[in-house]
């Protein structure tokens, strides 16, 4: 038992345990990571306890997440351009710079809504650049043979700081203010800047580059056009687009759902949101120890997401939809994770960035409207509504997404990376 447990561990940590300077990574983003959610639950509850109004926190979300929709497509051609390593060191100190604004500005007592809002689109303009440098780093880190894997530990990473993050943002923020999460969080991007230093360049996955387009809308177009002819990145943009835009609208729904549906405080918010983090967690270990990412499996994973938020929409006691939360992040993680890594094994060395531009675009960029249509439409019809009609969406994009890879001659009984390496 006690041998089965080390090798199942081994293969899901497989990337952390082979590649030094993905080690450095890992360990950097376990801290910067958690400060990064303190900061969002901080954000959120800031702006309802100053406005008492669920619109408002639509607008935190349309100022997080318009700047990828007007620039994570030419993003992703800036990407392929420069280098991603000291990219990403760049983007990272620009945040903790950041981060160390608001919470000057909070602990001071003088916070109004849009210092709050000013921010939240200053931080959402460097990780348009930040993102798909990330995603390109951890090729460069690890290899096609290995990017599942990093990638599901990357989402790991992510949705496990969701168990940390609100849970200690709830109890900073009931005990001392939001001003003391925003403080934290600017002291945490000092991990992962010390780990980016520490890389050692030389070690990075050789890849393949071309000469340049000669505009950054030629080099789009470039990218959009190999998009629409390859069958399994168009499909996995289509899930991803539907999917953020009417059920991935947490950052609005959550703090609502806790303060005025079920007419509870901070603990019960950052309670609802670690129980997805928890699921989220589970669901990326899983798909990490697996390394496979296929079309069905995605497709079962936003159905069974979409499924538990049409189920959360009429229930009103809060220990039903935390298991229903927790579920639909299992699910959250096998969809994500999956479809990340099926556009990334897909792409050319030359196009990565500009595809990985075109996933943010659809995963992040379409937040600004889903934001402010999740925020209408619970002001029209509460939480029932805006859970009610995310379900319905999701579940018709992803039977759409399954009925169609079924037409597809794309193998999906082996992974892709042993496929590639093939």
């Amino acid at each position: 038992m006690t041998d089965a447990i080390l090798r199942a561990g081994a293969r899901t940590f497989l990337s952390v345990r082979k590649h030094r300077n993905y080690r450095l990574f890992f360990t950097g983003q376990v801290i910067s990571n958690t400060g990064t959610w303190m900061q969002r639950v901080a954000q959120a509850w800031l702006v309802l306890s100053l406005t008492h109004s669920p619109f408002a926190v639509g607008i935190l979300a349309l100022c997080q997440f318009m700047p990828f929709t007007l620039f994570s497509l030419v993003a992703g051609v800036v990407v392929d351009r420069l280098d991603a390593w000291r990219t990403v060191i760049a983007t990272q100190f620009i945040q903790m710079l950041l981060a160390s604004v608001i919470a000057a500005v909070a602990l001071a007592g003088v916070a109004r809504p849009w210092h709050v809002y000013v921010i939240a689109a200053l931080m959402g303009l460097v990780q348009v650049l930040d993102a798909p440098s990330r995603q390109s780093l951890t090729f460069r880190m690890v290899g096609p043979a290995e990017l599942p894997n990093a990638i599901s530990l990357n989402s790991g990473l992510f949705n496990g700081a969701r168990i940390f993050g609100p849970a200690l943002a709830g109890v900073l923020i009931a005990g001392a203010g939001a001003g003391v999460c925003f403080a934290v969080n600017a002291g945490s991007y000092i991990a992962v800047l010390v780990a980016l230093l520490m890389m050692r360049p030389q070690e990075f996955h050789a890849f393949e580059r071309r000469e340049r387009s000669r505009t950054l809308f030629a080099g789009l177009k470039e990218g959009i056009s190999f998009a629409r002819r390859d069958e399994q990145i168009w499909l996995m943009l289509s899930l991803v687009f539907v999917m953020s835009t009417f059920c991935l609208n947490f950052n609005v729904l959550l703090p609502v759902l806790a303060k005025q549906t079920l007419h509870a405080g901070p603990q019960t918010f950052g309670l609802l949101s670690t129980v997805f983090g928890v699921g989220a967690l589970i669901g990326a270990l899983v798909s990490a120890h697996v390394s496979r990412a296929t079309l069905g499996t995605t497709a079962v994973g936003s159905a069974g997401f979409a499924l538990c938020e049409l189920l959360i929409a009429p229930v009103r006691t809060t220990s039903v939809i935390a298991v229903l939360l927790f579920v639909a992040g299992v699910c959250f993680t096998t969809w994500s994770s999956n479809s990340n890594s099926l556009i990334q094994l897909a792409s050319p060395d030359h196009l990565r960035g500009r595809l990985v531009g075109l996933y943010f675009f659809a995963f992040a960029g379409t937040g600004t409207a889903g934001g402010i249509l999740s925020g209408w439409l619970t002001a029209a019809g509460g939480t029932e509504l805006a859970f009610g009609v995310a379900g319905l969406a999701g579940l018709s994009i992803s039977l759409v997404v399954w009925l169609r890879s079924r037409t597809l001659h794309l193998v999906e009984d082996e992974p892709l990376a042993e496929q590639l390496a093939a």
